[in-house]
């Protein structure tokens, strides 16, 4: 591909939502790159035959004066995608060819966002595409705004499984994502009078520019029952076998330089028969689709409620049918290359996100005995050596346990599999342990009851080489508390992985003012290598580097304003404090907390009107589980919270609350380097890592929070003295759980009690009377078990502290910048970098 001609050396511009920063980017760099993607003599853009325009025409049968921003949006990605296809393509080809060993990561979940300024940026191609952009006056804020946050994932776990995606190709790693293609994500979250509601994510209702349906891969996925419609119901059939249809949909994965193009590859299920000819002819027509519902039905939702037995149910299958078409596919790739089972360890490399994808154990075990016709001895060795595992939660009821009725009526031959895998692990933990039949009971991978339940983490954690946390706490933890038997069996497989974010995604693109101030600081050397962010240090004491990072910060702040106003309606002012809380929605991550903080700061505006308090904005946003009833309780508390603030003139201009809608990572990218206040304030001990708090500190925010997760470890980087710490660590929780008394504090602190008798007096829900009388069980006669009024005195001496330093600028900025400069740590390069020395044991395959 030929750039338009006569083009003169320019500078790389960094696309973003209509913001701009510049490396150094000649014709001759952009000639070699575009020879590097094997795109020939055809032009991006620019005449008759170009990319963009032949796929305008072509495709979309609209001449380019016609076309509108979402036909315009899809001819450029399509145009982008034409550029990568020839590497893509190249790069499984000399995979195939050297046969290096491959790491195959499985989750639920993969967080991706859009696609289309992630691409240009890792392809190097933003140049071209500016320039395109300006000549066809394309309004290239609109046309970013046509491409919807892909709908496959939630948050932490599936947002650290993208970020991993893209370092694994930026480290030119032999790796591959597995997921599943949800029609319609988790669901679009709307404040309907303040309440969480629920509507689908049509995520896929135009076209995806980006995937590549493959349906010459499909692969057969057998379950011991089949599906019928009774009265509007689909009804299982115990004992009739049944096929599910696994259809790949491939999506490119750019690392940074467009040197590696891996795949992430996401299954849809299907039917082998898409409908009942005999029951459709007979008039039967809905029941002659139930076999077609039952499979589409296994893809339709992310994370389907599982409040009833039928979403755990769905849950199940899904869980299985994301193992049984993975395994397939990746067992038809080694055998493509490899003749002997042998070898499977030394060529494959599966990594479990999490414990959705331990079905993989029993199904890896039964492809070896039943189609490889390999012995126990040999199958059971080749799976513990191929499997590593990462858990992700010390939540107990996070680590699923599957009733044995589902595995009776869809998997027999898994749960035979694992009864002997329990059978043969419990009797070498009696040689071990002939005493303690306790321990016996504890690590069984079958928990006795009603009904009887397989325990997944148990499961994977036996039939895996590794099981690693990903904090350093949340490891030491992992080991000491919530497996402690099995790690005293196992002491060797466990070890840590803290997780880390990409700096491309959620530094350079994200925040291209500020990533243009480090570049032009220190180089941009820091893209591929965030330990370079150390030489910052010094300039923390620098007056000018001071005063330019302190401008992008307020320009980061402004075009956030800008866009709450242009898009949502809203307005902020960028001259307040930006504080944000944005996560999942759990009563562990004590959104209420940071709720009740803000009561006691209003209180204390309503009690002296003349107090001295920097004006302030909140934004919290997330979303509730749909079944999680407490949850968003929270949520609309907050809202009544924002509301009732917003109409008292006390408080006007002085403090103001936001819960900002549908949070994706589109909404992260505009909002975390727009922040200058992150909260981090898990009750310690149960956060496993996070990686907003990374992407917070990367950015320029100071953080106020707890000892747990990665916080500690950042604080560790940046000093402890340069963040704003508070609360109970997770020793003292643990050690004060059984005497805990929430009643004290509001009995002994003064604000305490003042914010939560202006809450029950019925203040933010005059209209509404009762309905945040279950707020109070929770915090008082429930036992506040997630300690929020042990922490809240402790959180307000430090919010304290924080406001102090905001008045004095140098002081703010230095410990900005020192933030951003010990954030080296935390990039996923440097996490997946650990995985494949220390756990998979690949090493990079470059392409030529």
């Amino acid at each position: 591909m030929s750039a338009p001609g006569g083009i003169a050396p320019k500078k790389e511009l960094k696309i973003d939502n209509g913001k701009t920063t510049a490396t150094p980017m000649t014709v001759e760099q952009l000639g070699a790159l575009m020879e590097q993607y094997g795109c020939g003599p055809v032009q991006f853009y620019g005449g008759a035959t170009a990319l963009y325009e032949r796929h305008l025409i072509f495709d979309k049968v609209v001449s380019p004066a016609d076309a509108d921003a979402r036909v315009q949006f899809e001819a450029i990605a399509r145009a982008v995608r034409d550029v990568l296809s020839q590497r893509w393509i190249k790069t499984e080809q000399s995979y195939k060819s050297e046969n290096p060993k491959r790491a195959y990561y499985l989750s639920m979940e993969f967080l991706i966002g859009r696609s289309l300024t992630n691409n240009i940026t890792n392809l190097l191609l933003t140049t071209m595409t500016q320039q395109a952009v300006r000549q066809k006056k394309i309004d290239w804020i609109d046309l970013l705004e046509q491409e919807p946050d892909a709908g496959l994932g939630n948050g932490g776990l599936g947002r650290l499984a993208a970020c991993f995606l893209d370092s694994m190709a930026t480290l030119q790693l032999p790796a591959m994502g597995y997921g599943l293609r949800y029609e319609y994500g988790i669901f679009k979250q709307s404040i309907q009078n303040g309440w969480q509601a629920e509507e689908p994510d049509n995520w896929l209702r135009r076209i995806d520019p980006w995937e590549v349906p493959r349906p010459q891969e499909a692969v057969e996925v057998k379950i011991n029952c089949s599906f019928e419609l009774h009265g509007g119901r689909l009804q299982v059939i115990r004992g009739e076998p049944s096929n599910l249809i696994g259809i790949p949909y491939d999506r490119p994965v750019v690392g940074y330089g467009g040197k590696n193009i891996n795949t992430l590859r996401l299954w849809a299920a299907a039917a082998p028969n898409y409908f009942d000819f005999q029951r459709f002819s007979s008039g039967d027509f809905v029941a002659a689709l139930a076999e077609s519902l039952a499979a589409e039905s296994i893809t339709r939702v992310l994370y389907p409620d599982d409040s009833t037995d039928r979403g755990q149910a769905l849950r199940f299958l899904q869980e299985y049918f994301l193992v049984a078409a993975s395994l397939a596919d990746l067992v038809r790739r080694f055998r493509s290359n490899n003749d002997d089972w042998n070898a499977f360890p030394d060529k494959v490399a599966i990594q479990l996100n999490d414990t959705h994808p331990s079905l993989t154990v029993p199904e890896l075990m039964r492809i070896l005995l039943d189609e490889a016709h390999l012995g126990w001895d040999q199958a059971w060795d080749i799976t513990q050596r191929t499997l590593a595992y990462t858990n992700h939660t010390l939540l107990p009821e996070a680590l699923e346990k599957w009733p044995l009725p589902w595995f009776e009526t869809l998997l027999p031959r898994h749960l035979e599999i694992i009864y002997e895998i329990n059978r043969r692990f419990l009797d070498s933990v009696r040689e071990l342990f002939p005493a303690d039949k306790g321990r016996i009971e504890r690590v069984s991978l079958v928990e006795e009851g009603s009904p009887r339940k397989i325990r997944m983490a148990n499961l994977v954690i036996v039939g895996s080489h590794s099981t690693n946390g990903v904090a350093a706490i949340h490891s030491n933890l992992l080991r000491t508390t919530t497996v402690r038997d099995l790690f005293e069996i196992f002491p060797e497989r466990f070890n840590n992985k803290t997780n880390g974010v990409t700096p491309r995604r959620w530094l350079l693109l994200a925040n291209p003012a500020l990533a243009n101030v480090i570049t032009e600081a220190i180089g941009d050397g820091w893209i591929s290598n965030l330990s370079e962010l150390s030489k910052l240090k010094p300039l923390a004491a620098d007056r000018d580097f001071c005063e330019r990072f302190r401008r992008a910060k307020f320009e980061a702040k402004s075009s956030f304003a800008g866009w709450l106003k242009s898009s949502k309606g809203l307005v902020v002012d960028p001259n307040t404090i930006f504080d944000s809380l944005v996560k999942r929605i759990h009563e562990y991550k004590r959104q209420l907390l940071d709720a009740l903080r803000i009561v006691v700061l209003y209180n204390r505006l309503r009690e002296n009107p003349d107090l001295a308090m920097a004006p302030r904005t909140f934004f919290f946003a997330g979303k509730a589980a749909p079944a999680y009833r407490l949850a968003k309780l929270i949520v609309k508390f907050i809202n009544n919270l924002a509301e009732v603030i917003d109409a008292d003139p006390a408080v006007r201009g002085r403090l103001k609350v936001f819960f900002l809608p549908d949070y994706n990572v589109s909404l992260a990218e505009r909002l975390i380097p727009a922040t200058e206040v992150s909260n981090q304030i898990s009750t310690a001990g149960y956060e496993a890592s996070g990686t907003g708090n990374m992407k917070f500190m990367m950015n320029g925010a100071l953080t106020i929070g707890t000892r747990d997760g990665a916080t500690i470890e950042m604080a560790e980087e940046a000093g402890e003295e340069n963040f704003f710490l508070f609360g109970l660590t997770a020793e003292e929780v643990a050690a004060s759980r059984n005497w805990y008394n929430p009643q004290w504090h509001y009995d002994n602190e003064p604000e305490t009690r003042a914010a939560l008798d202006l809450i029950f007096s019925g203040h933010f829900n005059p209209s509404e009377p009762g309905i945040f009388d279950e707020l109070r069980d929770t915090l008082l006669a429930g036992g506040d078990h997630y300690m929020h009024l042990a922490d809240l005195r402790s959180y307000l001496e430090a919010d304290q502290r924080l406001v102090e330093l905001y008045s004095t600028p140098n002081a703010w900025t230095r410990m900005a910048i020192l933030n951003v400069a010990g954030s080296g740590k935390f990039s996923s390069d440097r996490t997946i970098a650990e995985y494949a020395a220390e756990i998979w044991k690949a090493v990079p395959c470059p392409v030529s």
